[in-house]
């Protein structure tokens, strides 16, 4: 049986075990990280000389609040990549780009079969994700993509007086 997620889906952990079981993220070498945004980001492909490639997950989520119907909050999560190359060998971008793209096709087959797991508990991920590339100069040697997903929870917005001072 299903363990129940109430609510929440822990995107990090998911995108980590990804990278530790996926056989082209494991022969390219991409490690794991945490990051808070693209600065974070940034800031881990610059500390982190020896690694070849990352999969980043950032630890901030953009998001809404609907209130119509069925209440829900929708939260971002984005997840980056980046390998590094000899820099201004733009053969080898290339190659990285290529590389990337695949990683995140083969992360898309298992994000297909986590949405149904997420449905069962009432955890919806948006069927629409995308994908970006970073421009040729987002870090000196480096080629770099990021990917959003979207998900959507439901919100308990009954109101509850004893979470109020006054009864108003």
């Amino acid at each position: 049986m299903t363990a129940q997620l109430k609510g929440t889906w822990n995107a990090a952990a998911f995108f980590e075990k990804l990278t530790a079981t996926n056989r082209l993220a494991l022969a390219e070498g991409f490690t794991f990280c945490r990051v808070s945004g693209l600065e974070g980001f940034e800031e881990a492909v610059a500390q982190m000389q020896n690694t070849a490639a990352f999969v980043c997950v950032s630890d901030v989520a953009d998001g809404y609040t609907d209130l119509n119907n069925t209440p829900r909050t929708r939260r971002i999560k984005t997840v980056f990549f980046a390998m590094r190359h000899a820099a201004e060998d733009m053969e080898a971008r290339a190659e990285c780009m290529a590389t990337m793209r695949e990683l995140f096709r083969q992360f898309a087959t298992r994000l297909i079969l986590e949405k149904v797991r997420l449905e069962q508990n009432c955890i919806y991920l948006d069927p629409r994700i995308s994908f970006n590339e970073i421009g040729r100069y987002f870090f000196s040697g480096a080629a770099g993509a990021y990917f959003t997903i979207a998900v959507d929870c439901f919100t308990d917005l009954r109101y509850c007086k004893e979470e109020w001072v006054t009864g108003d």
